[in-house]
């Protein structure tokens, strides 16, 4: 086989990362698009030594499990990878997911993992979307079908279809549906001036410098793909161009939409590589004006080429420069910058599901390794003695205490700094330890003196299946996993939270473990 080549295969399982697992004479094939059940026609977009990668052009015997997407973008756009799959089945592959990390990467096959607890909402349900401007628009000639085409049907109307090395070098996504260069197309030189050259939406799979330009995401409430509409049409009449990653030239580069789950308020967050008070003022005023529930405008300014949506320094254009959210009973600030759940009901069942498994009576001493704006201590905060809460950004501390003192909570308290460092330091010694790590897991140094603190029951909360059954497997000869309660807040993505309840294991009296 070939980069290339197209092959017949039948789906039999999903991989993390979401795509689908076929074999062609026993060599593994991780398939873009397919369902588990699938028989399909696959273009190889990669070839390596163990397996190889391709993406599906025809379906030729669908899964019972394969629907409709109703999002026209589905499969040309980075937001989602599983629209095509019904959600109770979308449920049953993240457990998988998760029970496969933990034999095959954890060592720990016999672990109960519950069924996930599933999401209030499966479309609008993300309080947190960030689009990216650029200078190179990429859109479909029309809107293809909704799923890969099924044996006997038509590609894209409007779309000629290619086969073989064409088709592998073209800027196509899952069933070979072309899209254009909108800027190539109205501007052969290249140099812009046309109006129409300029994108504001999600990235196309695989690349970090073609945006699909869309009209809206289903992930968000319809207000937003308004308000990203409205900022679309006033760059475009600015004059001012986007931003160019190769060149690093341009002024637009983000928009970041938040909005408050509670309250119904949203913050429009514009990220640009300079300041420009005149536009800035000029296009806050009109967002304020035009969408009566925009309480808040920020401008984020950044010189770095770095394709990140966060600002060096940031001027409040409209409003207090902040939203604010409800969980449980406590309000929660939110500024541009500050991480928040991006599912903000689903955040309340993976936060109910921590304190559920931290059983606190009211006299215990918490830690909360990665506490981030001090969400779960918060939260934990009236039932127990006290909360510590240790992070590195300091932005995330003075969040922290702010909701805090938002909340007349007096027992919490923050203390900025390297978590391996502050371990060696620590004040209290912890009868239940939280732990929340950032999608790459924690550190080996900080799992060593975590284990030296023998903590009597541990709280481990992940987004990310692999790292979290690696950092179990470094706790195992210490503790015995009870259990696993997967949360989804991302419907129709792969990605899944859980949380693992630990307890230390007892030493027999001739001081071995049992």
């Amino acid at each position: 086989m070939r980069k290339g080549d197209t092959i017949k295969l039948k789906i039999d399982r999903v991989a993390q990362g979401g795509h689908g697992v076929g074999r062609v004479d026993g060599f593994v094939v991780f398939v873009r698009g397919a369902v588990p059940g699938d028989t399909v026609t696959a273009l190889l977009t990669r070839k390596k030594k163990d397996f190889a990668e391709a993406r599906v052009i025809q379906v030729t015997d669908p899964s019972p499990h394969r629907v409709e997407a109703p999002c026209p973008y589905f499969g040309r756009c980075g937001g989602c990878q599983w629209q095509q799959v019904g959600y109770p089945r979308q449920l049953e592959y993240k457990k998988g997911l998760i029970e496969e990390a933990m034999a095959r990467i954890g060592g720990l096959p016999d672990i109960v993992v519950h069924d996930p607890i599933g999401s209030e909402k499966i479309f609008g349900y993300r309080n947190k979307m960030e689009f990216s401007f650029s200078d190179r628009p990429w859109i479909m000639r029309e809107h293809p079908p909704l799923t890969p085409p099924i044996k006997g049907g038509e590609h894209c109307a409007g779309a000629p279809t290619k086969s073989g090395e064409d088709l592998a070098q073209a800027p196509s996504n899952t069933n070979g549906c072309l899209m254009e260069d909108v800027r190539r197309k109205s501007d052969p030189s290249g140099k812009g001036g046309d109006e129409a050259a300029v994108a504001l939406g999600l990235h196309v799979p695989g690349s970090f410098s073609k945006v699909l330009n869309i009209e809206a995401c289903l992930l968000q409430e319809e207000r937003g793909n308004e308000i990203l509409r409205a900022v679309r049409r006033f760059a475009k009449e600015s004059g001012l161009p986007p931003y160019n990653l190769k060149t690093h030239d341009g002024f637009w580069r983000f928009l970041t939409l938040r909005r408050s789950a509670y309250y119904k308020v949203w913050m429009v967050n514009v990220i640009t590589s300079e300041y420009r008070r005149d536009v800035m003022e000029l296009l806050a005023g009109f967002l304020v004006s035009s969408f009566d529930d925009v309480k808040t405008v920020v401008n984020n300014i950044t010189t770095r080429p770095a394709a990140i949506a966060v600002g060096e320094w940031e001027a409040v254009l409209e409003g207090p420069g902040v939203i604010e959210d409800r969980m449980w009973h406590y309000t929660f600030q939110i500024s541009a910058n500050s991480f928040f759940q991006t599912n903000t009901p689903g955040a309340a069942e993976l936060y109910g599901t921590v304190a559920e498994y931290a059983e606190l009576k009211g006299s215990e001493s918490v830690l909360d390794l990665y506490c981030g704006t001090g969400t779960i201590p918060i939260l934990l905060s009236s039932r127990c003695m006290q909360v510590v809460g240790m992070e590195i950004s300091k932005s995330a501390v003075e969040d922290a205490e702010k909701n805090c003192r938002a909340n007349s909570v007096q027992n919490c308290r923050f203390v900025l700094g390297d978590i391996r460092t502050l371990l060696s330091s620590l004040s209290i010694r912890p009868d239940v330890l939280i732990i929340d790590p950032p999608r790459a897991g924690m550190h080996k140094d900080v799992v060593r003196k975590l284990l030296d603190l023998a903590v009597g029951k541990i709280v481990y909360v992940s987004c990310n299946p692999a790292t979290m059954a690696r950092d179990l497997a470094e706790m195992k000869d210490s503790y015995d996993l009870v259990e696993i309660q997967p949360v989804d807040l991302f419907p129709h993505t792969y990605h899944i939270e859980s949380v693992a309840k630990l307890v230390r294991k007892r030493r027999t009296a001739q001081g071995s473990k049992r």
